[in-house]
């Protein structure tokens, strides 16, 4: 599993709304937090070695509706106490 963060940038009221539907709709979800800056929500994905990035943010991120940019930020290690 690799872990991918995506900020998202939402149509004016709609923060909310796309954090619940992506929460219960989007099974790569791991946390969605809400933000304050040029992003409304940060999300954590959890993909499949074999997962295609890219194609993963376009077809289940950018396709829910409200959603109106997206920032993605790729991973390489964990660190942890």
């Amino acid at each position: 599993m690799k872990a991918i963060f995506v900020q998202i940038k939402c149509e004016m009221g709609q923060a909310y709304r796309v954090a619940r539907e992506m929460a219960d709709g989007v099974e790569e979800l791991s946390e969605m937090h809400s933000t304050s800056g040029q992003y409304d929500l940060l999300g954590k994905f959890y993909l499949t070695a074999d997962q295609d990035i890219g194609l993963f943010v376009v077809e289940k991120i950018q396709t829910v509706p409200g959603v109106k940019d997206t920032y993605t930020i790729q991973t390489f290690n964990a660190f942890s106490r």
